[in-house]
């Protein structure tokens, strides 16, 4: 037979039903609002408190509090929590240093493997070390403990970003010159705008596009379908047929690209776009080379074959790790997104084809590429 219950029963007023009916039955109040309000009136009803328990998925424990504290106070304050205190942090300044310091190290460092953290086992070694290091009160802590403690100094060991050294002592001066002479196209370009003749002296970008590589598929591509598919759906795997080098020299007064397709970019394949460019211009004209410091570019092979043109060339060349300050990776960048990206061929030749095409497309609506950042030239050094 069922012990009979001698806790005493929770009397209400009108006033107090009301309130806790409606309350039960509320979709817009806190939760915990709702669940206490449900336990008080189930409560009321008669139902013992294993049954509540039972039915709203608490622990008798749970709702003891809440019918305990109605009977001593009344169901209105019984209903809320009490006041108190918050507790001084445990977790001390030091200790959070700590962790800090820890973060800003790498694990091989401390003897792990790892070149970098996780969160996961940041947290394990803080957990591991915490006593024997004076800190105590993080020998329990979680990761997301650990977590709070790195966001409140923004740090993310986890993450690697990238940067350039600046290996070049005269990149500065090396900077200054190339900007230099970006600053004198453009105002060629615009005296020629004015009515003024060709410069004697044309600028040309130069640069090399090495491994793009010849990819086929291994089955048909399937089309977009009008309400039905929206993307063009490709198989995962592929052929790889072989690699090409593009070499370019991006005319920096009308845009025009004079290019070539090849196995590599050693000085014979150079040597060839000089030619090319050479039978492009007007023989009574300088053709001044902005590009890198590539082998090919001052090799014996180019050195002898320059000398057979005296004074038809003249070199800029950008600094060590400078790349980005020719302008022909632009025109790389919008072959990548015009005509490279996402390609497939069925032959190492097609795609050639397919690129020498791309470039002619180009050439029949040529853009002049501009530079237009000049804030280092007031730089001092």
């Amino acid at each position: 037979m069922a012990r009979v219950s001698t806790r005493p029963r929770l009397v209400l007023t009108e006033e107090e039903k009301k309130h806790l009916d409606q309350l039960r039955q509320s979709r817009t109040a806190a939760f915990r609002d709702v669940q206490r309000a449900q336990i008080l009136w189930r409560y009321h009803a008669g139902e013992t408190v294993t049954q509540i328990a039972r039915a709203l998925k608490m622990t008798r424990k749970s709702v003891l509090k809440w019918i305990d504290k109605s009977l001593q106070v009344g169901a209105k304050v019984g209903m809320k929590d009490t006041p108190h205190k918050p507790r001084e942090a445990v977790i001390t300044d030091d200790a959070k240093a700590w962790v800090v310091h820890l973060a800003c190290c790498k694990p091989k460092e401390l003897g792990y493997a790892a070149e970098l953290w996780t969160r996961s086992a940041l947290a394990r070694h803080v957990r591991k070390h915490a006593a024997q290091a004076g800190y105590p009160a993080l020998a329990k802590a979680a990761k997301a403990t650990v977590q709070r403690i790195l966001d409140a100094q923004v740090l993310r060991p986890h993450k690697v970003t990238y940067y350039l050294e600046r290996r070049d002592p005269n990149f500065l001066s090396k900077m200054k010159e190339v900007l230099l002479v970006y600053q004198e196209v453009a105002l060629q370009n615009e005296a020629v705008l004015n009515g003024v003749a060709q410069p004697i002296v044309i600028t040309v970008s130069v640069d090399e596009k090495p491994g793009v590589q010849a990819i086929g598929n291994t089955a048909p591509d399937l089309p977009p379908v009008a309400r039905k598919y929206s993307t063009v759906a490709r198989d995962h795997e592929y052929i790889r047929y072989g690699t090409w080098s593009i070499l370019a020299a991006l005319d920096l007064h009308d845009g025009h690209v004079t290019a070539r397709v090849e196995e590599s970019h050693s000085s014979v394949e150079f040597i060839a776009l000089l030619q090319d460019l050479d039978a492009h211009y007007p023989p009574n004209c300088t053709i001044r080379l902005v590009m890198d410091n590539h082998s090919s570019h001052i090799s014996k092979e180019t050195r002898a074959y320059l000398a057979t043109r005296p004074n038809r060339f003249k070199y800029v060349l950008t600094p060590t790790h400078g790349s980005w300050l020719n302008i022909v990776e632009t025109l790389f960048g919008k072959m990548t997104r015009t005509f490279l990206k996402g390609i497939r061929v069925r032959s190492k030749q097609e795609l050639k084809e397919r690129i020498l095409l791309g470039i002619a497309e180009i050439n029949e609506m040529p853009v002049v590429h501009r530079w237009k950042a000049f804030e280092a030239l007031e730089a001092e050094g």
